[in-house]
């Protein structure tokens, strides 16, 4: 199988000002990449999760002025939507490809699967390796190494996403635009790591019991 790999002009669509012209950049550079991208994975993640897994591309259909920094592909549980369920989720800013497990706001798994993960803090830190990541608000970019967060540091934002509505929990791998380009870093390679490390993960936010 060829590899699936990142353009310059992918990264691009994403600085296209106006909000006609960054859908219409979308489309044609993005969306055939997350098309790609599901085809394969999905199917490898109903095998991993023992759950068919259904492809929700993102639409950004209620923006009518700002155009969205941001686009996705998210796979879910559910044929109706993502955003109530843990997802899987790949994606890119302008600087970065992401590729999260997520749990969002909406989701009223959310805190049920802070709390476990509070539960098996220990488990959890040695099971994810350094170069993972952890964001706390999927509509921002930045991120957090899970290589500099301490025990504590962990513990407190895990506490707070359990507590507050707004925080969400998202667990994964970043891609600089850099790295992906210089190094034509395959995606389906990329995302079949990623995925599979979260597994586990997955499972404990779906009430799954003695996933480690």
């Amino acid at each position: 199988m060829a590899p699936l790999t990142l353009s310059p002009q992918a990264f691009d669509a994403l600085t296209v000002p106006t909000l006609e012209g960054r859908m219409e950049a979308i489309k044609q550079q993005i969306r055939p990449i997350f098309r790609t991208f599901s085809e394969h994975i999905a199917p490898l993640l109903s095998i991993w999760t023992q759950e068919e897994m259904f492809v929700h591309i993102a639409k950004h259909a209620r923006r009518t002025v700002h155009p969205p920094q941001d686009t996705w592909v998210a796979m879910a549980h559910d044929a109706r939507g993502y955003k109530k369920h843990p997802h899987f989720q790949f994606g890119l800013w302008s600087t970065h490809a992401f590729f999260w497990l997520a749990l969002i706001y909406e989701s009223p798994a959310k805190q049920p699967f802070a709390m476990r993960l509070l539960d098996h803090l220990t488990v959890i830190e040695k099971h994810i390796p350094e170069t993972f990541v952890w964001s706390w608000n999927h509509m921002d970019p930045s991120y957090v190494p899970h290589r500099d967060l301490t025990s504590k540091d962990l513990e407190e934002a895990l506490k707070r996403a359990a507590r507050v509505k707004s925080a969400e929990v998202l667990i994964g791998r970043i891609l600089p635009k850099e790295e992906a380009l210089k190094n034509h870093v395959d995606l389906f390679n990329f995302g079949e790591e990623t995925f599979q490390t979260l597994v586990p993960l997955y499972r404990l936010a779906r009430g799954h019991q003695d996933v480690f």
